[in-house]
């Protein structure tokens, strides 16, 4: 995903757009980590 909002950001220019992808990214990442430790702890 990072080089889909640089690449974004580096043809339109447009700093609200960026902010906002690397906002859902980031959003992305820390909902994958919940669910893998949730994972983790039905295995346990």
């Amino acid at each position: 995903m990072i080089d889909i909002t640089w690449n974004l950001f580096s043809k339109t220019g447009d700093i609200e757009t960026y902010l906002l992808l690397k906002q859902i990214e980031e959003d992305s990442l820390q909902r994958d980590d919940v669910e893998t430790y949730t994972e983790i702890e039905k295995n346990e």
